[in-house]
């Protein structure tokens, strides 16, 4: 499996983690995930639904001039489960190459060892969470 090089270190760093320090792991990065910029926060209409997530859960990528990808989440502060792998993806994906973002395996996750801590509910919600962003991306540069 070919990741960009932090999620990758990401995914490595829980995969060989205790499974009761993933936990921890996760909650640490649901810190991560940075308030939203003025330009959502004036309009969410910007920000597309997760519905699959159990939680509400917003999105927006943007893919700059040099082909650079950046994420904007939002999710309640109460869900640290899914904040945690939005802070993930947002530590392993901010400002990569959309090649790359759009090449990520969509059950990236697995190698990390989430399965022994997360619902398969949530699961299946981060693994649309990824789907999301990834078409998002491929929108911006067809």
């Amino acid at each position: 499996m070919s990741l960009p090089p932090r999620l990758e270190k990401i995914v490595d760093r829980f995969g060989r983690a205790p499974r009761e320090l993933r936990v921890q792991a996760l909650l640490q990065h649901a810190k991560k995930v940075p308030d939203l910029p003025d330009e959502f926060q004036d309009d969410r209409s910007a920000l597309e639904q997760v519905h699959e997530c159990q939680t509400p859960f917003f999105l927006a990528t943007r893919v700059d001039d040099e082909g650079r990808v950046h994420l904007f989440f939002d999710a309640p502060k109460e869900s640290p489960t899914v904040r945690g792998f939005a802070g993930i993806l947002r530590e392993g994906l901010e400002g990569e190459p959309w090649e790359d973002v759009v090449a990520v395996p969509d059950d990236f996750y697995s190698g990390m060892g989430l399965g022994e801590v997360v619902s398969p509910l949530r699961l299946r919600g981060m693994g649309a969470i990824l789907n999301r962003l990834k078409r998002q991306v491929r929108e911006q540069v067809a």
